[in-house]
């Protein structure tokens, strides 16, 4: 008699889970996460490398961009991927917080206040008329411009009507065009020396309500790529020098090429000891609106001297937007 056939023992089985296309871009959408929260935690960390500075730059526009893919994705019900960009999002809050909401001197209340004009004019804008509108519109007590135009320089005294102390930058000739850097008041102003050597700069001291003020106008270079990474990190040095010399209040006003919560910007609250205005909304490039803009045109002071507001002034034609800070003495 012929055994049965005994049926060929098999191992245990191990069904793969069978995902659906939705989970499988879930899945593809959580990974997509991944890079975006490594930079912020790089920023976060305070890393010195150049290429992380500059991603740093555009983290507060990342932000944004973030907080509104993660709400799509939270309507799409794609939970993964929205509960990755959550984390994100907060990681990247953290990183631009410092930017935002940065350490602040208390401001007393029974001081007065300065108001303070700043703007990058771009060296080809000659729209000498839409500058001076800015100008007049803010009604600021005191001016400072960067990459003032040729046509605007010859027509100075209608740019600043109502402004008779000025200082004046030497003539920074670019590949298109010449340009100056100048402070203006309503007050009366002394003009410091020369900066230093690479530093394309202007200083003076006005004579205000709470006595005297220091005001640095300055331009740093672009970082790297388009410069090399040294540049903006000696000029800083040399800005360091300048302020060192001066005794008594200080703010620094102009176009860094940094945002305040990147390399550049905590060598000058660590090294020269000067703390940033808020950095909310962006001030470039005016082609995207300014809550997507970045903040590189900034306001620097010294702890002696407190920020009361800060706000975006009307256009100049230029592709940066101006800033209108007011100041007042800090309270003891």
């Amino acid at each position: 008699m012929t055994n049965p056939v005994q049926p060929e023992r098999q191992g245990p089985r191990f069904n793969l889970p069978v995902w659906t296309r939705r989970q499988w871009l879930d899945a593809v959408l959580v990974a997509g996460w991944l890079p975006v929260a490594g930079m912020a935690l790089l920023v976060l960390a305070g890393v010195g490398n150049r290429f992380v500075d500059l991603l740093a730059q555009f983290t507060a526009p990342m932000l944004i961009a973030t907080v509104l893919l993660t709400l799509g994705l939270g309507l799409l019900r794609l939970k993964a991927a929205a509960g990755a960009g959550g984390l994100a999002a907060v990681l990247l809050a953290l990183a631009v917080w410092p930017q935002w909401f940065p350490e602040a001197s208390k401001p007393d209340t029974g001081a007065a206040v300065v108001r303070l004009y700043s703007a990058n004019l771009y060296y080809l804008n000659n729209d000498t008329s839409r500058i001076r509108r800015s100008v007049e519109a803010a009604d600021a007590d005191i001016v400072v411009l960067i990459e003032l135009a040729s046509d605007p320089a010859l027509r100075i005294d209608e740019v600043l009507a109502g402004y008779p102390y000025r200082a004046a930058s030497m003539r920074l000739d670019q590949t298109r065009g010449p340009s100056r850097s100048v402070i203006a008041s309503r007050w009366p102003l002394t003009v410091r020396d020369d900066p230093p050597d690479g530093l394309h700069a202007v200083a003076a001291t006005a004579r205000t309500p709470l006595g005297p003020i220091h005001v640095v106008g300055v331009h740093l270079t672009r970082p790297w790529p388009f410069q090399h990474s040294w540049g903006q990190i000696s000029q800083t040095m040399a800005l360091d020098a300048i302020v060192e010399e001066l005794d008594g209040p200080v703010v620094v006003a102009g176009d860094f090429n940094s945002v305040s919560s990147g390399r550049i910007g905590r060598q000058v609250r660590r090294d020269i000891g000067l703390r940033p205005a808020p950095g909310f909304p962006g001030t470039w490039p005016t082609d995207l609106p300014s809550a997507l803009g970045i903040t590189i045109d900034q306001v620097y002071a010294s702890p002696d001297l407190a920020f009361v507001s800060r706000r975006l002034a009307q256009p100049t034609g230029s592709d940066h937007r101006p800033v209108v800070t007011e100041i007042t003495r800090a309270a003891r």
